[in-house]
């Protein structure tokens, strides 16, 4: 799993609709203040091992600042909130040519069962997830805070 994890003072996601361009009404926007905002990249290889290592880390991370202006607060220390992102372009491979190719992403339907789990087990930890849609368009709004953002990568975090 791949992931991109932004501190965030706010974020925001809706879904536009494919046909017309405007808003999807059948989503509900999501919206969160302080937290993170992750974008999510599921290979095929990805099940419980991965989706247990990046909870444990997100869950435990210390960035926030603490009362002394030190990054040494958890997401769970600050009452903050989580906004899942799922993003496979997260394993867009450019080393040939100008157009991306994909072929690392994982197929759709294990992705998307990884990445629900993954955020099931980020609610296991008492933290509040609100997620965008699987495989939908749409338009993320993220108020870096810092900034702040990190990349994660079980293949080369976890050997």
């Amino acid at each position: 799993m791949r992931i991109v994890l932004q501190r965030v003072s706010h974020g925001s996601v809706d879904v536009l609709d494919e046909e017309t361009g405007k808003r999807d009404l059948t989503f509900e926007p999501q919206t969160i203040g302080q937290g993170y905002v992750l974008l999510v990249g599921v290979s095929d290889t990805d099940g419980d091992e991965q989706i247990a290592w990046l909870v444990h880390k997100i869950a435990n991370l210390r960035v926030f600042e603490d009362e002394n202006g030190k990054m040494n607060l958890s997401i769970g220390s600050v009452g903050g909130s989580i906004l899942s992102i799922s993003q496979f372009t997260l394993f867009a491979d450019v080393r040939k040519g100008n157009r991306p190719s994909f072929v690392k992403a994982g197929a759709p339907d294990h992705a998307k069962q990884v990445w629900l789990r993954f955020n099931n087990a980020l609610r296991a930890e008492g933290l509040d997830v609100k997620e965008g849609r699987f495989g939908a368009h749409m338009r993320v709004d993220i108020a870096n805070d810092g900034p702040v953002t990190i990349v994660m990568d079980t293949d080369e975090l976890m050997k």
